[in-house]
């Protein structure tokens, strides 16, 4: 089965085909035209702006990711996001549906992230599972009973942890996205040298909260003019990392899962992922990510979710498909 993904939920425009059976994936293609150089001189996503670019952007993407093949499913993300963004990918998807009469089927983006290991690692994981979707829009714990079956057991309660890495990085003035350039600046600085909180760590919940570790950083930057800018960085990323992971296994080993799951653009860290890894090999759990190329937002991801929800597509999803900025995964 050949399924075009189409995905446009924040501000990369992608669309990739992908060849998928029961045994195997082979990515085609995977193209990802990213606007960070425009939004960054404003510090962050510009919604207006980000849908006049994947309006510029959409139809040649999606033509050079088609070439010449034959296309059984088109997959596309129904939502979360960034309502504009949405609609960009989605009215798209739905007329190519219909003009061509190819079945279509609606993806929520947190599905796809979830999932996105397999695009490398194309293995049947041992359920219960547990995923932790970090973005800079989401971060939820999720049970995974079976495919298609989860459970929302924990999810932050205020700022998600990659906003927070935005909002800290705009606070040292370092640019945008805040991510990368806080990681990097990690790698230089000692996290023993600057003391902050753990929001949340040790609550009775598997809720999150990076809303106070924020603001704790400009409290710091405000009191101390001068502060090691990487000693900061380090501390910061430390204290957001032993959050995700000490709340990530004490809920591991509530529910007796047997696998943990990684996803969403903050996946991308590397200290997040060493030290998820290391404690799942330590304590007996299978451990899943996605390659760095995969953990930001890409068509791939959305293209393999819809072989997942192939029983879903059909020739009159146009018809009923809209946009839905809050879609939930549970």
């Amino acid at each position: 089965m050949k399924i075009l993904g189409i995905e446009t939920s924040c501000d990369e425009t992608a669309a990739s085909l992908i060849e998928v059976d029961d045994k195997k994936i082979k990515i085609i293609n995977n193209l990802v035209l990213s606007q960070i150089d425009i939004h960054n001189k404003y510090g962050g996503i510009v919604p207006e702006v980000a849908a006049r670019k994947h309006v510029e952007a959409i139809i040649p993407i999606i033509e050079e990711s088609i070439g010449n093949n034959k296309i059984d499913l088109i997959s596309v993300t129904q939502g979360p996001g960034l309502i504009t963004s949405l609609q960009v990918g989605l009215q798209t998807a739905k007329t190519l549906s219909y003009a061509k009469h190819i079945p279509l089927v609606g993806i929520n983006h947190l599905e796809a992230h979830l999932w996105s290991f397999k695009l490398t690692n194309y293995v049947d994981i041992k359920l219960p599972a547990l995923g932790l979707i970090v973005s800079g829009g989401h971060t939820e714990l999720i049970l995974i009973k079976k495919m298609g079956k989860y459970e929302l057991i924990g999810r932050t309660r205020d700022d998600a942890v990659g906003e927070a890495f935005d909002k800290v990085a705009k606070l040292l003035n370092l640019g945008f996205p805040g991510g990368p350039i806080i990681s990097k600046l990690a790698l230089k600085g000692n996290s023993d040298e600057i003391e902050l909180p753990r929001p949340m760590m040790h609550s009775k919940d598997f809720d999150f909260s990076f809303s106070g570790l924020k603001t704790s950083v400009k409290y710091l930057i405000k009191e101390n003019p001068k502060i090691n800018v990487n000693n900061l960085c380090s501390s910061f990323e430390q204290a957001a990392v032993d959050v995700l992971t000490h709340k990530t296994f004490k809920a591991a080993s509530k529910y007796k899962v047997k696998s943990i799951i990684i996803g969403g653009g903050v996946s991308a860290n590397n200290r997040l992922r060493e030290e998820l890894k290391n404690k799942a090999l330590k304590f007996k759990y299978n451990f899943y990510s996605p390659e760095i190329e995969h953990t930001g937002d890409n068509a791939a991801m959305v293209a393999y979710a819809g072989y997942i929800n192939k029983k879903a597509a059909s020739l009159k999803s146009y018809k009923k498909l809209t946009a839905q900025s809050n879609m939930k995964l549970v």
